[in-house]
């Protein structure tokens, strides 16, 4: 599964992708993700399945969603705020479904 990570400037969004990619490893489950900020999306989305949008950025999900045409959410500001992978993964899943 390929993730783009979207938020407002690519940073706190590091940190989380840090805790996604082991997380994922320890449940046996491949994961290319890379995060970016809003200004860089464009640049490498189609390299991606899906694209995972930080709270902060939420209200940016449709043009996101419609520039990429990919499958686009945004992760609960909660999920986000604590890293709970368990949940990010099965959103993630539930995007990936769409392909």
């Amino acid at each position: 599964m390929k993730i783009l990570l979207v938020c407002a400037g690519g940073m706190s969004t590091s940190i989380l992708m840090k805790k996604m990619e082991k997380y994922w490893k320890e449940n046996g489950e491949n994961l290319d993700i890379k995060a970016v900020g809003l200004s860089e999306y464009q640049d490498v989305y189609q390299n991606f399945d899906i694209v995972m949008m930080g709270p902060q950025v939420s209200y940016r999900l449709k043009e996101v969603k419609e520039n990429t045409g990919l499958p686009t959410a945004a992760i609960e500001s909660f999920d986000y705020a604590i890293a709970n992978c368990p949940n990010i993964m099965k959103l993630a899943k539930k995007l990936y479904a769409e392909i």
